[in-house]
C-alpha cells in the first residue's frame, strides 16, 4: 500500500514483528486469551469485526463490517479525540488473523498498529497488539511518558476484553 495521506512512511511494518523506524516508539503487548480452536475463533472475528473495539468503550466509525485493506476507520476516544486510521493489512489465515491500521492527517498519533490473534502448536490462543507511534499532534507531545503509559493500557484492555469475548480462561 502506497504512503498516500498516511502520515508515516513505513506503512504495512507492523508486519515484521519487532519493527520500529528511528524517531517512533514501540509498543507490544501479549495477551493469553486461553486454549482451543473456539476461542481462537471467537477472538479472531471480534478482532476483525472491530466488535473488541467496540467492547472497549471506544467509538467505531468504519467504511465496512469487517477489517479489510482500504478500509477508513475513525476511533473516538471519550467521545472527543478522533483519531482517523486506514486499514492496511489483514490476515486471515488457520492459526492467525488480524489486522493493522495505519494513522491519517487529524489522528493524535503518527504510526502503525496491529491487532493479531495467533494459536500456538500447543492450542495456546494469544493477542499480540503491536505498534510503532510518535506525537503528531500538541497534547500527545505535551502527554509525553504518560501518552505511552495509556497506549501500554489500552493494549492490555485490548487483551482483557477480548479473553472476555472469547470466553477464554477467567472469562
Amino acid at each position: 500500500m502506497s504512503v498516500g495521506d498516511f502520515t508515516y512512511e513505513d506503512v504495512g511494518a507492523t508486519r515484521e514483528p519487532g519493527f520500529c523506524p528511528p524517531g517512533f516508539h514501540a509498543l507490544h503487548v501479549r495477551t493469553r486469551l486461553g486454549e482451543g480452536e473456539e476461542v481462537f475463533r471467537r477472538a479472531a472475528e471480534a478482532v476483525l469485526t472491530w466488535e473488541m473495539h467496540r467492547a472497549l468503550g471506544v467509538g467505531v466509525d468504519a467504511g465496512a463490517d469487517r477489517a479489510a485493506p482500504g478500509v477508513d476507520v475513525t476511533v473516538t476516544l471519550a467521545g472527543v479525540v478522533r483519531a482517523p486510521c486506514r486499514v492496511v493489512w489483514t490476515a486471515e489465515e488457520r492459526r492467525r488473523a488480524g489486522w493493522a491500521y495505519g494513522t491519517l492527517p487529524g489522528h493524535p498519533e503518527s504510526g502503525e498498529e496491529s491487532f493479531v490473534v495467533d494459536r500456538t502448536g500447543d492450542g495456546t490462543v494469544w493477542l499480540t497488539v503491536a505498534a510503532f507511534s510518535r506525537p503528531a499532534k500538541w497534547y500527545a507531545r505535551a502527554g509525553g511518558p504518560a501518552t505511552r503509559q495509556l497506549q501500554q493500557a489500552y493494549a492490555r484492555r485490548c487483551g482483557t476484553v477480548l479473553r472476555r469475548l472469547a470466553g477464554g480462561e477467567d472469562a
